[in-house]
């Protein structure tokens, strides 16, 4: 009996430790989100010659604060033909997959939630599954608008999974593993950003689509959709939509720093280093991709719908397929000589 309560003890101490730590990711990828949005604005401002926000506390640092507490104070509209269940169900949906994703990232040697041998793959399974969310939320709303957006980001989400399945296809193929730290230790003799660059280029266009951020973001287009799938919704909903996006956002920049900037590696590092300068690496290479998300936003025009299945099924998917030959072929023809 005795044995049966210190077992009962010690796994009831592992979950507490799982979920505070799981709490405290949570918190610092919320306020993280929140003060992307802050960043956002301030990048574009910059580059628009404007100062951006900078009025509600020192240097507008308490603008995402004062934003968030008014989306919580709002009214929560539901239209009256909306399939209500569903209609809130896509927005937690979509935040949900945006937080479990983060369960295999490693941000250093050892510091990552769940080690498992197959995180690409898990991924993979957690981006396609948005798919879901956001086909729910235009179709519970029962709008014209919100289904075409829905539609439209469904059909755009699919179309670049495919080439970005392939790019992954080759960094697998180079590294011999599914494990996102085996993926890191393999790039101590180069990065995959430099090996594969026409590949991380095709990669990271690809990333801007998925997430449906500028030039690719059509299902938002306000000038024919007025906002895309969540142009029925308002207040808690809408802010779950909106912490979703910007949440994917930061997982894109990491998966491009897991896959091809080395991780938490420094540059020209060949060995693992402490873990406090390989958090700091991490984090740094996240924030270079995001401001990059931010320059493109802030500089290109959006593209045709057409110009943007065009661009993902005749130019990526081709191009993605040869890199997996020729990576291959390379692999070979090494392994031979």
């Amino acid at each position: 009996m005795s044995l049966l309560f210190n077992e009962f003890l010690e796994y009831t101490n592992i979950i507490i430790v799982i979920g505070v730590k799981a709490f405290l990711l949570i918190v610092a990828l919320l306020l993280g989100v929140a003060y992307l949005t802050l960043a956002e604005r301030k990048v574009i401002g910059y580059m628009q010659l404007r100062i951006g926000p900078n009025v509600v506390g020192p240097f507008g640092l308490l603008q995402p604060i004062a934003d968030g507490l008014k989306l919580l104070h709002k009214e929560t509209i539901i239209p009256m033909a909306a399939n209500k269940l569903l209609f809130f169900v896509a927005p937690i949906l979509l935040f949900s997959l945006s937080l479990a994703a983060w369960a295999v990232i490693p941000f250093a040697p050892g510091w990552v939630f769940s080690d498992i041998n197959v995180g690409v793959l898990y991924l993979l399974a957690i981006s396609s599954l948005g798919v879901y969310g956001i086909i729910i939320a235009g179709w519970s709303s029962n709008s014209k608008y919100a289904m075409l957006g829905a539609l439209r980001s469904a059909a755009q989400m699919i179309s670049y999974e495919v080439s970005i399945g392939l790019i992954l296809v080759s960094v697998l193929l180079c590294s011999g593993s599914l494990n996102l730290s085996d993926i890191i230790l393999a790039q101590q003799n180069g990065w995959y950003a430099v090996k594969l660059f026409p590949l991380f280029v095709m990669y990271f266009i690809s990333c801007l689509a998925e997430t449906n951020r500028t030039p690719f973001d059509l299902p938002e287009a306000e000038a024919e959709l007025v906002a895309g799938y969540h142009v029925e919704y308002s207040a808690f909903p809408f802010a779950l939509f909106f912490l979703g996006e910007y949440a994917n956002m930061i997982l894109m920049s990491a998966m491009c720093t897991i896959l091809f900037a080395g991780g938490w590696l420094a540059p020209f590092s060949h060995a693992s280093i402490d873990w406090v300068p390989s958090v700091v690496w991490f984090l740094g290479k996240i924030c270079v991709f995001l401001f990059i998300f931010l320059w493109t936003r802030a500089t290109l025009p959006r593209y045709r719908y057409d110009q943007l299945m065009r661009l993902g099924w005749k130019v990526f998917l081709p191009l993605s397929l040869l890199g997996v030959v020729v990576v291959s072929l390379c692999i070979m023809l090494k392994g031979v000589a």
